[in-house]
């Protein structure tokens, strides 16, 4: 029996396409929203995630536990050690015909992603920074509405560091750009649902080739984030017709910020040459 969510969450990801479809419902809820989790009855859990209350009965005892009441103590556990306590999850619903309402209604969802993405991510932001400092050459992807993330990501970290690669697969090369992933290398992938194959395959391949897997997406148990090294989930939510991607974002610049301040003065000191390379080639206006 798993004594901590941290155990918890991990033996779920091990066991989750082993697990029944609502079971796999149930426990995909239990990781995204842990902290509803620790608050909430077993009733308003099981509506939530569209399961049975019995079915997350079956799945605490499938996952070693006696039943419900001991699983979900290891979520307000987790609550109760937090160094900083949680903003409030609700938000008011936006409505169909208030028009006039939505730029503000866009900004409150951003915040509310903002939000509950740093709170998700604290600790593993810093994790994640650590494991992609020790590979000698970090890849990234993001395809589709994510490729701009990825884009950014790779942008500001080149700034002082050059081992960075963007996989883009253009013209169909994403196989030969998977080949320069070797054994060590550390591998981000970004996606959110629906996943896009591209993005599936390059974490199949960083798994294959024995690369670190960092997984930027939007739950715990999404195809690249299965099997990853690291996870961090971000919110996406939305009263736009498209999936908001300030969270993620914020998470690929979070994590070059740490790793400037891991790296410390080396970085500094290239990106002070690489700002006055650019200047010196004329790259701005000013």
């Amino acid at each position: 029996m798993p004594d901590s969510f941290d155990q918890l969450a991990a033996l779920i990801r091990a066991r989750f396409s082993e697990l029944s479809p609502q079971f796999q419902m149930g426990a995909a809820f239990l990781l995204d929203h842990p902290d509803e989790v620790a608050v909430s009855s077993m009733r308003k859990v099981a509506e939530r995630a569209q399961v049975q209350p019995a079915s997350l009965v079956r799945l605490s005892q499938q996952l070693g536990f006696p039943g419900w009441n001991e699983l979900r103590d290891l979520f307000v556990a987790r609550v109760r050690t937090r160094p900083e306590p949680l903003t409030s999850r609700a938000r008011s619903l936006v409505k169909a015909n208030a028009k006039d309402a939505l730029a503000h209604d866009l900004l409150v969802a951003q915040q509310h992603n903002l939000e509950l993405t740093a709170a998700h991510n604290a600790r593993v932001t810093v994790e994640a920074a650590r494991v992609l400092r020790r590979a000698p050459h970090v890849h990234v992807a993001g395809f589709r509405s994510c490729y701009p993330v990825a884009f950014g990501l790779v942008y500001g970290y080149r700034l002082f560091r050059s081992s960075v690669s963007l996989l883009t697969g253009e013209a169909g090369t994403l196989e030969m750009q998977l080949r320069g992933i070797d054994r060590d290398n550390a591998t981000i992938v970004i996606s959110f649902t629906p996943y896009s194959v591209e993005a599936v395959r390059v974490a199949e391949a960083a798994l294959e080739r024995g690369s670190k897997l960092i997984a930027i997406t939007d739950s715990a148990v999404s195809p690249i984030a299965l099997n990853a090294d690291k996870v961090l989930i971000f919110s996406h939510d939305s009263p736009s017709f498209f999936p908001s991607l300030a969270a993620a974002t914020a998470i690929a610049e979070s994590l070059v910020a740490h790793l400037l301040t891991l790296e410390g003065a080396g970085a500094v000191e290239q990106l002070e040459q690489a700002e006055r390379a650019l200047h010196a080639k004329g790259a701005y206006v000013v």
